[in-house]
């Protein structure tokens, strides 16, 4: 491997995004944020509080695939508790205010739902009817009122028709049609919503992962319960096989996708397969060169003695010089390039965040000019890859280098 400060032609714009968006960070006025919280059962049936869940978890989804800064679910739970909200319960108007305080979002849309039995009996003959409101939390002012109406069963429509509302009312100039947008948004099967919507209260694993693959199962192109299946297999049941075959099945146009993509890396580098993993974050590099992204390329590709490991962990570094893992592991692959000078100011980055003993290691042998011995095992397969990734921070950069 030779030492090179070469920067990828493709990365240089994203680069610039990245220092520009450090540069706004200070100061910056916190963008418009919304949060979504679940909607009120309405009815007497507390079987259908899962519905409340569906309404909202979809709206999240929805809204946030349009560029709409959302509140995170658990961020949304902790804000509910902490303004002494039940969940399922009507909420007033100040009470949806004080909750958008609590999670700081300067938005917040929620409402109630019923369910009535039509002359025809019960089940696909029930009548679904949703109030919203859409409220300016710092301004005290209401931006919008909606109301859908719709069979049960086509809960799915419904949602996707209160989210084109919601739209239309944070975007007065917005010209997608409800047709058109509809035609975006394909239906989900109800059985599969509710499966979904339980799955996700669910606390024990088991049952998570029951209601979450019978969604999966009666709506297998659901692109939301497949990534929600990725991270319970990862996060909850440290299956990285498994998860990494939910991860790799969501869908290109699907607001979690970049994420599955980083995570789907992950999963392939921790069974064993480099090359796919490499494939894996080559592919998200090309769209998303975050930090985490453009640490974890190099890493990995380090791991295989790819020469283009070195450039990709200079271009890490040097979006974010202050990461410890990635001073670490530019500073190890310098350090194997036989670059001891420049290996041992990486690894002085890298100790600055405390004690480490294998940065401690290497920057001894930068000190002694002593670079890989053959057979030295013990300092083989060091590379350190981030196990998180900011999609927040790829819209935000997104939008500084032009929508590229």
């Amino acid at each position: 491997m030779t030492s090179t400060r070469r920067t990828p032609p493709w990365l240089l714009p994203w680069l610039a995004g990245l220092l520009a968006a450090a540069a706004l960070a200070v100061g910056a006025p916190a963008p418009e944020s919304l949060l979504v919280l679940p909607f009120a059962n309405a009815t007497s049936n507390r079987q259908l509080d899962w519905v409340g869940d569906s309404i909202s978890e979809i709206l999240i989804e929805s809204l946030a695939a349009e560029n709409v800064e959302v509140v995170a679910p658990e961020v949304r739970d902790q804000a509910m508790d902490d303004a002494g909200l039940r969940r399922y319960a009507l909420i007033t108007r100040a009470s949806a205010i004080e909750a958008a305080i609590q999670a700081n979002a300067s938005l917040v849309l929620y409402g109630s739902f019923e369910v009535r039995q039509t002359a025809a009996g019960s089940g696909s003959a029930a009548l679904l009817r949703i109030h919203a409101h859409l409220l300016d939390a710092r301004r005290l002012v209401r931006r919008g009122s909606f109301l859908v109406e719709k069979p049960l069963a086509e809960l799915s429509r419904a949602q996707t028709s209160l989210a084109w509302q919601a739209l239309r009312a944070l975007r007065p100039d917005w010209l997608l049609s409800e047709e058109e947008f509809g035609r975006s948004h394909p239906a989900v099967r109800l059985d599969a919503l509710e499966n979904y919507a339980r799955g996700l209260r669910a606390e024990n694993l088991e049952q998570k992962h029951r209601f979450l693959a019978t969604a999966a199962r009666l709506a297998p192109d659901f692109s939301p319960v497949l990534y929600q299946l990725g991270r319970l297999n990862l996060l909850g049941f440290r299956d990285y096989s498994a998860a990494a075959s939910w991860f790799e099945k969501v869908n290109s146009s699907d607001i979690h996708h970049r994420e599955s993509v980083f995570y789907l890396g992950y999963c392939r580098y921790r069974t064993g397969e480099f090359a796919a993993a490499a494939a894996a974050y080559r592919r998200l590099a090309a769209v998303a060169p975050l930090p985490e992204v453009l640490n974890n390329l190099g890493a990995v590709l380090l791991r295989l003695n790819d020469p283009e490991a070195l450039p990709a962990l200079r271009a890490a570094a040097e979006a974010n010089p202050a990461d410890p893992d990635i001073a670490f592991n530019l500073g190890y692959a310098l350090w194997r390039n036989g670059s001891f000078d420049e290996a041992a100011e990486a690894l002085r980055r890298s100790l600055q965040a405390g004690d480490d003993a294998n940065a401690t290691v290497l920057l001894g042998r930068c000190l002694q000019r002593q670079g890989p011995r053959p057979g030295e095992i013990r300092l083989e397969g060091l590379e350190r890859l981030k196990g998180e990734y900011n999609d927040a921070a790829w819209r935000a950069l997104r939008a500084l280098v032009g929508g590229q």
